[in-house]
């Protein structure tokens, strides 16, 4: 019979099986255990559940406090969707707070007491970060998930359970709500940011990480002359924020959002209008013309890719990223990855996250210490949960 405790569920991932995967793996899996020193002070978490491959991560697991239980995945024979199934079931899991590895890294613990409290009061709660792109999640009853199909990802989750009739709610859109790990530059702005937990501080310290390109975005965003572009899964709201909280003037191409919950990358449907003139000018000629447009460029490259019909491998989509060309084995990527390093203008390559938490993350980072006013002061209103009917 499932118990109205609430239950934190962390799945950290994989750890891959190449070094440039390992320094993801490594960064998620510090998340999960500031995640876990956070759940442990809050009352209303009666249990915290981690979910992991790694028997070395699961082996530091074994310190933690008694409420910490841990289950050691087999990685060849992972699927997403059956494994968080069958864990509500043995658990009995009827209140859920689902984090995927590196969700949730600039949540603070007030914060997570918020989202444990709603559980312990609402009979339903459908409660996503992103709808279009599952992080983490509030749910009440759990159960309501163990009649649909199991997904591969995290993804589909929201999208899963508003095909199934239930009222989600997303929750307001921050850098706490928003930002997530998914690759290199993620951790570049991770590193830079306040709000980054203890065991995430200390792994992120000892990496060797390029932070120069950064440093331009920084002061792009708080210069009135500057213009920056952003293309990629940019939602209305996180538009908005980028137009009312910096200086700098923005281009925004907003394109395919919901493409992997959707299922439209699987089927190969994935189109681009930038897709498109990178196609017809070629990937140095596409990075001079954007140089015609902007002073800087934040891009999200998987929506090119899925343009192109690639699935580049994780270890050369995160090289891209850290613009380590020599390196990718994919000769498209290669080669687009080495027009971005000598772009006219500093270009940075990223997933969904750098163009949704990531950019949030990124505004508050440019206006610490600064005093310049920004372009919008909107009228206070009331936060509300936004529906999706």
């Amino acid at each position: 019979m499932p118990t109205r405790e609430v239950t934190l569920l962390i799945l950290p991932g994989a750890r891959g099986s190449s070094p440039v995967e390992w320094l993801i793996s490594g960064a998620r899996e510090a998340v999960a255990l500031d995640l876990i020193e956070k759940a442990g002070r809050i009352e209303a978490i009666s249990r915290i559940v981690v979910a992991t491959p790694s028997s070395d991560f699961a082996a530091r697991l074994e310190s933690q406090p008694a409420l910490v239980k841990v289950e050691l995945l087999d990685p060849a024979d992972f699927h997403f969707g059956l494994c968080l199934w069958d864990l509500i079931e043995r658990y009995e899991i009827g209140r859920l707070l689902y984090f995927s590895g590196g969700s949730g890294a600039l949540l603070s613990e007030g914060e997570l007491a918020e989202l444990a409290k709603l559980l312990l009061e609402e009979e339903q709660l459908f409660l996503v970060n992103n709808f279009y792109s599952t992080d983490f999640l509030a749910l009440a009853p759990a159960q309501a998930l163990l009649p649909l199909p199991p997904p591969e990802s995290d993804n589909r989750l929201g999208w899963l359970l508003w095909e199934a009739g239930f009222k989600v709610a997303e929750l307001p859109r921050t850098a706490a709500t928003q930002f997530d790990i998914d690759t290199p530059t993620d951790l570049l702005i991770l590193k830079a940011h306040p709000a980054t937990g203890p065991h995430t501080r200390g792994y992120l310290s000892g990496l060797d990480l390029d932070e120069a390109r950064l440093g331009s975005v920084l002061r792009a965003f708080t210069n009135r002359e500057a213009t920056v572009l952003v293309a990629g899964r940019v939602s209305a709201q996180t538009w908005r924020y980028l137009e009312e909280e910096t200086a700098c003037q923005a281009r925004v191409f907003s394109e395919e959002r919901g493409l992997k919950a959707s299922g439209r990358e699987e089927r190969g449907e994935g189109r681009s209008l930038l897709g498109f003139l990178l196609e017809e000018v070629g990937p140095e000629r596409f990075f001079r013309t954007l140089s015609k447009l902007a002073d800087l460029a934040l891009i999200d490259s998987r929506v090119l890719f899925a343009h192109m019909r690639k699935w580049p491998t994780a270890q050369d989509r995160f090289l891209s990223d850290l613009l380590r060309a020599e390196e990718v084995q994919d000769p498209e990527i290669r080669e687009f990855t080495a027009a971005a390093r000598e772009a006219p203008i500093p270009v940075i390559l990223g997933g969904h996250s750098l163009v949704s938490g990531g950019l949030y993350a990124l505004v508050e980072l440019a206006w610490q210490g600064k005093s310049l006013e920004r372009r919008v002061r909107p009228a206070s209103l009331p936060i509300r949960m936004r529906m999706k009917e």
